[in-house]
């Protein structure tokens, strides 16, 4: 990371050698307030580095470092001994002079020093930098910073998504993720749902959950399909539930794969649950709902200014007019904004009509996306009034996300997928 140049400043022929500063409860001193000091400062700031920036003017980013405690803002340009005590000098004002002054303060010093005007007669190069679950990646190319950058990027997305095998070394004690695969498509699965897939020794999957991924993970991770556990006397939640017991208890590493986020109509509350009555430790994964994502994807914005200033997700596995349902659906009627319901579509009929007779006009445009965000993805366009003979006519099949509202009306003629 850092090499040391002689007084003439001559191109180096010389490598530099990397080496990673140990900066907390040590002197830092930033010379300049611009944008180059905006984008460096946050790193020396997680390093816990006591931070001196000297600057008359700052961009408003950097203010709110400073005000915030984060910095001290010395509001003056450059003089000579502003390096004295530092470790480490980040040289980035717009004055030539000034810059050249500090750059030969540091090396009188012996401070290393990063000129952001001029590489070679600096003593420190700033890699591109990149952090993956505890791991640094720092990258120097030369003179070169968008290679660098690309290295950097392909490094840490490999690491990442796991496609860079560097299993960490960890005890084989009972433990589960629950992580929400997102709608469909496996590049929308988060980076973290990735990385926990990528070094898990068994993986239960869900029917509607990023399938693609499954090809990916390494020939020792045990897949099992969820919808083909063994039931007996249990009913099938039962059976995923003491699967999930099962494996964790034997030490391995459990990823539950769900479609979408597992605590929206995930029943992931009712798996967490039965891993805590056993003593065994879960993580829950955040992923990104169908009942936003599958209409983005369609072009369709379950929220838009004039148009719609709320949205309700709604479950439609059952029906209106069953004891069961726990939806007020008259309620829902009254609402001005949009409506999502998520595992519908046998019963869109019976919805349309306790939606229409509970004062929804029938004229109200509807939209069923099905297998939003996949390359089958196709969208069907109704009203509250024709959507049961539309879904048979055009043969909608789940899964499929229903949006009714007016923001139907609202998609681009162009959307780029």
């Amino acid at each position: 990371m850092a090499e040391h140049a002689d007084h003439t400043a001559q191109p180096t022929t010389h490598p530099a050698y990397p080496v990673g500063l140990r900066l907390a409860g040590r002197r830092v001193v930033v010379l300049g307030g611009g944008q180059v000091a905006q984008r460096r400062l946050p790193a020396l700031i997680a390093a816990g580095a006591e931070i001196t920036l000297i600057s008359p003017s700052a961009t408003p980013s950097v203010d709110v470092m400073a005000e915030t405690g984060e910095i001290t803002w010395i509001k003056r340009r450059y003089e000579d001994g502003d390096l004295t005590d530092a470790w480490y000098a980040l040289v980035a004002t717009t004055d030539p002079a000034a810059n050249a002054a500090a750059s030969a303060e540091a090396e009188r010093t012996r401070t290393w020093c990063v000129r952001s005007d001029d590489a070679e007669a600096a003593t420190a190069w700033t890699p591109a930098t990149g952090r993956s679950e505890g791991v640094t990646v720092a990258v120097l190319t030369g003179h070169d910073p968008r290679r660098s950058a690309a290295v950097r990027d392909a490094i840490v997305e490999g690491l990442r998504d796991g496609s860079i095998a560097a299993p960490a070394r960890r005890a084989r004690t009972p433990f589960v993720a629950l992580v929400g695969g997102g709608p469909g498509d496996p590049d929308l699965i988060t980076v973290r749902g990735r990385r926990l897939l990528a070094d898990a020794d068994v993986v239960i999957a869900d029917r509607l959950g990023p399938r693609d991924l499954l090809d990916e993970l390494p020939p020792h991770v045990e897949v099992i399909d969820a919808a083909k556990i063994p039931y007996g006397r249990f009913m099938a939640q039962e059976a995923i539930n003491n699967a999930l017991i099962e494996h964790a208890k034997a030490g391995r590493s459990v990823v539950r794969l769900k479609g979408g986020d597992p605590f929206v109509f995930g029943r992931g509350m009712e798996e967490a649950q039965a891993l805590a009555a056993e003593g065994i430790a879960c993580t829950v994964v955040p992923g990104i709902s169908s009942s936003i994502s599958v209409p983005g994807a369609a072009g369709i914005p379950v929220t838009h200014r004039g148009v719609a200033h709320e949205f309700t997700v709604v479950s439609g596995h059952v029906a209106p007019d069953d004891p069961r349902s726990l939806v007020d659906w008259a309620s829902l009627a009254k609402l001005t904004g949009t409506l999502v319901i998520l595992m519908g579509v046998d019963k869109i009929g019976k919805i349309a009509e306790a939606l229409i007779a509970h004062g929804k006009s029938p004229d109200t445009p509807l939209a069923l996306v099905q297998e939003g965000t996949t390359a089958s993805q196709r969208r069907v366009d109704a009203t509250l009034a024709t959507v049961a003979e539309t879904v048979r006519a055009q043969e909608v099949r789940p899964p499929a996300v229903i949006v009714i509202g007016d923001v139907v009306r609202e998609a681009p003629d162009r959307l780029v997928k």
